[in-house]
């Protein structure tokens, strides 16, 4: 039987606003201060040399909007992913403040008028340790690591507000962080723990078994001890039982405290680490990412897939968030009940829960056709990475490409804009620097890409005037059917629906929505 298609095109409506700071990119240039130190702490990343923890100055780069007026800007501390170890080292082309997607945000944010800042945190740990309870204890202590020196930047920014003139121009009271990949561990970790005790024990006062290990004694002690690693917010020192100091305190006097999240990957160490009152948060996950839970289930080393330790994901997360009593810990940007095309995309796929966004990129028939590739606002230069390879005997492109093939600035884009979309109306809203957040003041129609010929026997024509990462259609409970990769096509691509049923579905691309018909 011939089945003929109705395509009727029900255009989603969307806002448009005038541009308005912090919900837009109302600068145009941004000045960058390069290799501001902020502290300087003991690394245990001079073992790969066979040499002694020793310290070790810890830097970040400063973006400022250029030609500024105000004098109390919020700030954004940004922090990259890397597994806990050098670039390249780790078997990836990332891992550094000056990763491509982390400067693009630095600087788009900077252009919304925020003040950002890219940070460096301690590395080091030993991913080859031949028992899992031994990767774990690596792995909890260089992410106690990390959380100390996030909080020491927060510290560093008040102090450098209170002692040195504010010469960054930030409010101190409206502090906000972002982490991506093993950043977002750093940054989750540093908005959830309150204390040294809430890392070693739950709720109800008995210990994580996942953060206690028996030495060889018999004995069960925590992975961390504060008096040896110095407490969560490195304002006391720490020194192990030779006399060695692992932690060096700073700033003591300052709070640690801030007031927004946003992770792209990354996970929670425990669940239990979340307490209601805890910052509003915004997370970008991948469902099918390989490594880092999107519910909950057990780390996996990247290089080597060797199990580490079990967390919980985004959609767990937000979960927990979503159960507790009202108001919730995100009810600051949910009571918005924001509803632009951001905001219903991915409302079509996090189950009501504002504030998650799933990452379904390069998906065909439900399924992800690059398993591997979870983050795909991430890129790198692969010349450069190939004349490390050259010059190490590594194959740390052809890896990456293998596991990323659309891997490049053209796919990371488009991503990058609906991660600045749906993180700026969320984060104004709970750093207080708009009454709305949305910004709305005038529906118009969504043109941005054409189906044709209209009816169609199933083949039809998609024409974008757009770049974005791919095109997906859904059901209208948000179940994904098909999804096309755009990375690499030119204006259109040519789709068969024949085997689709009658209905109403909506297509999207990029950041825009539209709804279709399709009538026998």
């Amino acid at each position: 039987m011939k089945h003929i298609f109705t395509l009727s095109f029900l255009f989603v409506v969307f806002g448009l606003h005038a541009q308005e700071r912090y919900l837009d990119e109302v600068f145009d240039e941004v000045t960058i201060t390069e290799d501001v130190e902020y502290a300087s702490n003991i690394t245990v990343i001079t073992a790969l040399q066979g040499l002694p923890p020793m310290a070790m100055s810890q830097f970040m780069d400063v973006y400022e909007p250029a030609g500024d007026t105000l004098d109390s800007r919020p700030l954004v501390l940004v922090f990259h992913t890397g597994n806990f170890l050098p670039q390249y080292v780790n078997g990836s082309a990332l891992g550094t403040r000056k990763d491509s997607s982390i400067v693009e945000l630095c600087n788009r944010f900077a252009r919304m008028g925020y003040v950002t800042a890219s940070v460096d945190y301690r590395l080091g740990w030993n991913p080859l340790a031949g028992t899992q309870v031994e990767r774990t204890y690596q792995l909890i202590n260089a992410a106690y690591r990390g959380v100390q020196d996030a909080r020491t930047a927060v510290r560093y920014f008040r102090m450098n507000a209170a002692e040195m003139d504010n010469e960054f121009g930030i409010d101190p009271e409206k502090i906000a962080m972002f982490g991506d990949g093993t950043g977002g561990y750093v940054t989750l970790a540093s908005a959830t723990l309150q204390d040294y005790n809430d890392i070693i024990l739950d709720n109800a006062g008995e210990p994580i078994t996942s953060f206690w290990y028996d030495p060889g004694d018999g004995s069960y002690i925590p992975m961390v001890i504060e008096a040896i690693n110095g407490d969560p917010e490195a304002k006391q020192d720490g020194f192990a039982p030779d006399g060695t100091q692992l932690c060096v305190a700073h700033y003591p006097d300052y709070s640690s405290e801030f007031n927004f999240q946003m992770n792209t990957g990354g996970a929670m160490g425990s669940a239990e680490w979340l307490d209601s009152g805890d910052v509003p948060m915004v997370s970008f996950h991948s469902p099918h990412d390989q490594f880092a839970p999107y519910t909950t289930g057990v780390v996996v080393v990247p290089t080597t897939n060797e199990p580490v330790i079990e967390a919980t994901g985004a959609y767990d997360f937000h979960t927990l968030i979503n159960a507790m009593d009202a108001p919730n810990n995100n009810d600051v940007f949910q009571s918005l009940n924001l509803s632009d095309d951001l905001s219903l995309a991915a409302n079509a796929l996090n189950d009501g829960m504002d504030g998650l966004y799933p990452v379904l990129n390069n998906y065909v028939d439900g399924a992800p056709s690059e398993p591997f590739d979870s983050s795909p606002w991430q890129w790198w230069d692969v010349a450069v990475t190939q004349a490390v390879d050259s010059a190490n005997g590594s194959n740390i492109a052809g890896n990456g490409l293998m596991m990323n093939p659309t891997m490049g600035v053209e796919e990371a884009m488009p991503w990058l804009d609906i991660i600045q979309g749906y993180t700026a109306p969320r984060m104004a809203a709970s750093l207080g620097l708009t009454e709305s957040a949305s910004g709305v003041t005038e529906a118009v129609i969504a043109d941005t890409f054409t189906v044709f010929p209209n009816p169609t026997s199933g083949l039809t024509t998609i024409a974008f005037t757009e770049p974005a990462p791919f095109c997906s259609l859904y059901t209208l409970d948000g179940r994904i059917v098909r999804q096309w990769p755009l990375v690499g096509v030119q204006g259109q691509f040519s789709v068969d629906l024949s085997n689709l049923s009658t209905g109403t579905y909506i297509v999207q691309i990029g950041s825009e929505s539209q709804l279709i018909s399709i009538a026998r």
